[in-house]
């Protein structure tokens, strides 16, 4: 990097924005992928994203909360996940409201219209001050958009895309789904949607998930600069499999497979099938990505009480609305399919909001406000909902095996009983969940990331079931993590432009660029 870019005397660091289209360009994607390339050059980077809409998200070690896509940048940038590199983190709890975490705390619950009505403008001194301490504190900064920076109704609040780039004076890129369709007008369009103040800034696009030869597209790309003044960078091909965290549980494909990537053969004489119930405001369902790297494990996201009819394993998975959860598991009837799971000895596991369905009963006057409400009645415990959300990354033991997690929730857990707790501490003693017969539960996410005690789990499983399924003795989750990430800073190494990527990072943005008519109303 040069001199502007170092650290030393309290130079700034470079940053760059990715911006997209549309949501699902693949912008958390080429971030990550962007500071996997750079930090494998020997570069100080990390990732930020002003703010973020998503219902999976991830703790800190200093007990902050941020997107999980963030921390899976972090990762990829081999840096320790803060929440100054996702300051402002919205968590819906229906679709006209959600909750505000703040520098990784809960600070409210707003309306859309209350939070684009002002709190979104007074929180850009807030994210310009995170962005500013980590380009103080690194070499480069790669920032993520949200949605699209066209979104011309939302630009005067806007404080995550063209707000932020304009904000510090960063050169933007943006990133289209070419597997869409569309691609040449969604870069024209956004361009042209766009202030000249906001144009002078968008450097040049990305095309993400392109199938097939490049050299056909080459003509339409020569056309875009024309029209546009700006280069592309680059043209990433379409990749099966990448694992990469979602960001939005809202928009997950009910009945789809959990990953793309193909299923290992099993080492035993059988497949073990886990159905995950797809609640509404399913949240942090990325915990059942480590039992879909498992050989010969498959996990299929479900909404109907037949498809339960052939799962080994069915999971309860986390949820930012836990009483209208349990409402639309009854009235699916899935409530009574795994009922009679647990009265046939066949296995169930609840994962925080599903650990609470699970219980006895439910005292809620802080997130549904429905009071006292029954819970399936499959597990001894008593949940009430406090005001202070409990955030934590503990670790303990289970099965034999230690076990480290995070927690992210406001249900406080009475277990009265059980046959043995889910997790307990060196000494034995529980510090969450429980067990009675096949059915499991525990607040701690990410417990399944642990190697050991995934392979133990699903032994119990197995035998529970009645499955001849034997877990790999190798399957090293955060192993698979580094590949993936590796496999996207290859994308970046490969396909895309990284001498005029590392300029754009360098020497900020470039002189000139041409506006482009008829500019933002």
């Amino acid at each position: 990097m040069n001199g502007r870019s170092k650290v030393s005397g309290g130079a700034v660091g470079g940053g760059l924005l990715v911006a997209g289209t549309t949501s699902d360009a693949g912008k958390s994607v080429v971030t990550a992928g962007i500071c996997r390339w750079l930090v494998r050059q020997g570069v100080r980077v990390a990732p930020f994203k002003a703010q973020n809409m998503s219902l999976n998200s991830f703790v800190t070690r200093e007990g902050a909360e941020i997107g999980r896509a963030q921390a899976m940048q972090a990762a990829a940038a081999r840096v320790e996940p803060t929440a100054l590199m996702n300051p402002v983190l919205l968590k819906p709890g229906s679709d006209r409201s959600s909750q505000v975490v703040l520098l990784g705390k809960p600070v409210g619950e707003l309306s859309a219209r209350g939070y684009h009505a002002g709190r979104q403008e007074q929180l850009l001194g807030t994210v310009t001050d995170c962005l500013q301490e980590l380009r103080r504190t690194h070499d480069a900064v790669i920032c993520e958009g949200a949605g699209s920076p066209a979104e011309i109704n939302l630009r005067r609040t806007d404080i995550v895309n063209m707000g932020i780039a304009r904000a510090a004076r960063i050169p933007v890129v943006v990133v289209g789904d070419i597997d869409r369709g569309g691609v040449f007008a969604s870069f024209f369009g956004t361009t042209a949607l766009l202030s000249k103040e906001d144009q002078a800034l968008v450097a040049g696009y990305l095309v993400n998930k392109f199938r097939g030869d490049v050299t056909l597209l080459e003509p339409g790309l020569e056309m875009l600069r024309g029209l546009t003044g700006r280069r592309t960078l680059g043209v990433l091909p379409f990749a099966h499999g990448l694992g990469i965290d979602e960001e939005d549980g809202l928009r997950v494909s009910l009945r789809g497979a959990v990953r793309e990537s193909v299923v290992a053969p099993p080492l035993g004489a059988d497949v073990l099938r886990v159905a995950v119930c797809a609640v509404p405001l399913m949240s942090n369902f990325t915990d059942v990505d480590a039992l879909a790297a498992e050989p010969g494990v498959v996990v299929r996201f479900v909404d109907r009480a037949e498809e339960l009819a052939d799962a080994d394993l069915v999971v309860l998975p986390g949820t930012r609305g836990t009483v209208r959860a349990l409402e639309w598991l009854r009235e699916r009837g899935l409530a009574d399919a795994i009922a009679r799971r647990a009265a046939e000895g066949r296995p169930v596991l609840g994962i925080c909001g599903g650990f609470q369905m699970l219980g006895e009963h439910i005292e809620d006057e802080v997130e549904s406000k429905a009071g006292a409400v029954e819970g399936l009645g499959l597990l001894p415990v008593r949940v009430r909902f406090a005001v202070e959300k409990t955030l934590a990354r503990p670790s303990g033991e289970a099965l034999g095996e230690p076990v480290e997690g995070y927690e992210i929730h406001h249900g406080v857990a009475e277990v009265t009983g059980g046959d043995e707790a889910f997790i307990s501490d060196d000494q034995g003693r529980s510090l969450d969940g429980c067990r009675t017969g096949s059915v499991w539960g525990t607040h701690w996410h990410g417990s399944l990331e642990s190697d050991g005690f995934r392979r133990a789990f699903l032994r119990r499983v197995a035998a529970d079931a009645g499955r001849a399924f034997v877990p790999a003795p190798d399957t090293s989750f955060g192993t698979l993590r580094e590949e993936q990430l590796d496999r996207l800073g290859d994308l970046i190494e490969e396909h895309a432009d990284t001498g005029a990527l590392l300029r754009l990072i360098e020497e900020g943005v470039p002189e000139g660029l041409p506006f482009v008519p008829p500019g933002a109303p």
